[in-house]
């Protein structure tokens, strides 16, 4: 599917681009910063063809796409001013003044380190593929071949004060090329020269406590946080024919000696400290501290918190140079692999198979949340097996101490970062997380996604037929009536082929098997929402229900071909009224099932809901009946 056409039909769906702070993602999700949640419609966002799920915590909006989230990303770009650097942001309320500190916290490492990932664990698997040359002798330290490979992969790691200090810029907002050169300043040979010598320094008669600040982490991140703060406030009171030189003049000024006497030394107290303290944790008992953190990282994950301890990583790579958390956490990707392959081998579902398969495929190279998603965590049985099997993996990788020298998504491409003391371990214990997963989850077994019944509603019944009865009866006692938009034969939603309607998991409601390409308003309302392919329409109701009509199964990826809108977002529509024309014929002969669900999005507002056992409906004859 065009990605430029998923990000269109996104953004209306997160409240418009002006109901967005900001937008960052990570390997396989956008991640959104929301200023109003309330204008964020979840249910239609979830049923979106190309979303896989949405998750809403830990102050982000999370929507997951999967490997294909970079392309839609920059399609935002495209469509709106949401990835420009200089976009002002002043005039937007605060959107994460209700988010908790956790959830802020969680924010500014994602939009710190994100950017990064990707170089350095690239970097990683080159300066891990170096050490095991070494190790095999293939080659020498001393040979300019290494020499020039090595500076290839060590560069980032050096001069990563210099990159955080770009990723820092931008999330707080402050000037760039200022930030740079503080952090240039910090690293700069004649000041390392200062360090390595060991005389007293001193800053026109101050004391100034000598730290090495390649590769370090938390200096330059507070100096910059300091920085922004302090040119706000002289931008304020300096006159703006001036400001462009007198501002940057007073920041380096004044932030170089600062972060040297001050922030530096401080900065670099607390990395070591973070750096001893989980040290000692882990030294307590490593095999117990390893099973734990591979049990419960997958979990970390599904609620976007795993980005607190991405910190804790980069700051023991940078202190130590080598992660044992970082290597603790790996058994868990395997372990998912492990389940979902399983699911792949066993699953007599057509759908399930294939996605159980493809998300195999790229859990192999470290991509899990599309298998976390729509597979094992659906179905719950292979997702515990999957943790059971990573405790148990964590525990091997801890009993032999491997460790990571390196970040990395965990995956065959990337193993050489774990190369070291413990390698062996590292190996066997993610063998023992995939195969224990892969065998649990045989063996346990799982609900097939066709024999599990639809979500229910209060009654006990599932929504895609609960109380069947005649037309008269069911709407003799409705507050809400809801017509056929289509004419053509009524289906229970469970037999529409399509996990996200089947199962419920959008909403209660119906399928039609349309006859003519006209789709007509079931109810008095307005239009809520339209999508720029053209296959779906969203209305309220006068009497308050949600409804989402979706012309066809995978229609999207049409991208508006055989499809007229003859609305409008926001239009105040009468039942009966022309809503939507599409070529029937048109869309059969291109491959597509035109079956059309019609789905109650808020049926948690309507605890009793009717629908009609009639086996064919016309156009504004009754067919789904609600009431309190």
């Amino acid at each position: 599917m065009n990605s430029k056409v998923l990000a269109e039909n996104i953004l209306p769906l997160v409240g418009g681009e002006g109901n967005v702070a900001t937008l960052v993602h990570c390997a396989t999700r956008l991640r959104f910063k929301i200023i109003d949640h309330s204008k964020v419609r979840l249910a239609e966002l979830e049923a979106l063809d190309g979303v896989i799920t949405v998750v809403n915590g830990s102050g982000q909006l999370q929507v997951v796409i999967g490997n294909r989230v970079p392309e839609v990303f920059r399609a935002f770009g495209a469509i709106s001013g949401l990835l420009d650097d200089d976009k002002a942001k002043k005039d937007q309320p605060e959107a994460g003044n209700s988010a908790s500190i956790l959830g802020r916290l969680i924010d500014l490492v994602a939009g710190i380190f994100t950017p990064l990932l990707g170089a350095m664990a690239a970097a990683g698997v080159l300066k891990g593929a170096l050490a095991i040359v070494l190790a095999a002798g293939w080659m020498s330290n001393k040979e300019s071949t290494y020499i020039i490979l090595h500076a290839a992969s060590d560069s980032l790691f050096y001069f990563l004060p210099l990159l955080l200090a770009i990723t820092s810029a931008r999330k707080f907002e402050t000037n760039i090329f200022v930030a740079v050169s503080v952090a240039g300043a910090l690293i700069y040979p004649s000041i390392q020269g200062l360090f390595d010598g060991g005389q007293a320094v001193t800053f026109f008669g101050l004391p100034v406590i000598m730290m090495k600040y390649t590769g370090t982490v938390i200096p330059i991140i507070f100096s910059v946080w300091l920085m922004s703060i302090i040119e706000r406030f002289l931008n304020r009171h300096i006159h703006e024919s001036v400001r462009n030189i007198l501002t940057p003049f007073f920041l380096l000024t004044v932030m170089v000696p600062l972060t040297l006497m001050t922030i530096g030394p401080v900065g670099i107290a607390i990395s070591q400290f973070v750096a001893s303290l989980f040290v000692s944790i882990y030294g307590f008992n490593p095999i117990i501290a390893s099973a734990l953190m591979a049990a419960a990282w997958q979990i970390l994950v599904i609620f976007g918190v795993h980005w607190g301890f991405v910190t804790v990583f980069i700051n023991d790579i940078s202190v130590m140079g080598h992660s044992f958390l970082k290597a603790a956490s790996s058994p868990s990707v395997f372990a998912q692999s492990g389940a979902l392959l399983a699911v792949m081998l066993r699953t007599k579902d057509k759908k399930m198979k294939a996605l159980a398969g493809s998300s195999f495929i790229a859990s192999l190279f470290g991509i899990t949340e599309p298998g976390v998603y729509g597979v094992t965590l659906k179905l719950k049985k292979p997702f515990i097996c999957a943790v059971i099997a990573a405790a148990l993996g964590g525990a091997v990788v801890g009993y032999a101490k491997s460790s990571a020298i390196s970040m990395g998504m965990p995956g065959l491409l990337t193993l050489p970062i774990f190369y070291g003391e413990g390698f062996v371990g590292f190996i066997i214990g993610c063998a023992v997380a995939f195969i224990g997963s892969l065998a649990l989850t045989l063996i346990v077994g799982f609900d097939e996604p066709h024999s599990r019944p639809a979500p229910a509603v209060p009654g006990g019944e599932p929504p895609a037929m609960a109380h069947k009865r005649t037309a008269q009866e069911q709407m003799s006692a409705a507050g809400e009536q809801i017509a056929a938009p289509l004419s053509g034969s009524l289906i229970p939603l469970a037999q529409v082929d399509d996990k996200v309607f089947s199962a419920g998991i959008v909403g209660p409601g119906l399928a039609i098997v349309p006859e003519e390409g006209r789709v007509y308003a079931p109810v008095d309302g307005y239009i809520a929402s339209t999508f720029a392919s053209g296959h779906a329409i969203g209305l309220h109701s006068s009497g308050g229900a949600e409804i989402l009509i979706h012309v066809g199964i995978n229609t999207v990826q049409l991208e508006g071909q055989y499809f007229q809108m003859q609305v409008n977002e926001g239009d105040t529509v009468k039942k009966g009224q022309l809503l939507l024309t599409f070529d029937l014929n048109a869309i059969k002969q291109a491959g597509y099932d035109t079956v059309t669900p019609v789905i109650v999005t808020n049926s948690e507002a309507w605890p009793k809901l009717q629908i009609s056992d009639q086996p064919y409906s016309r156009v504004g004859e009754p067919v789904m009946a609600l009431s309190v």
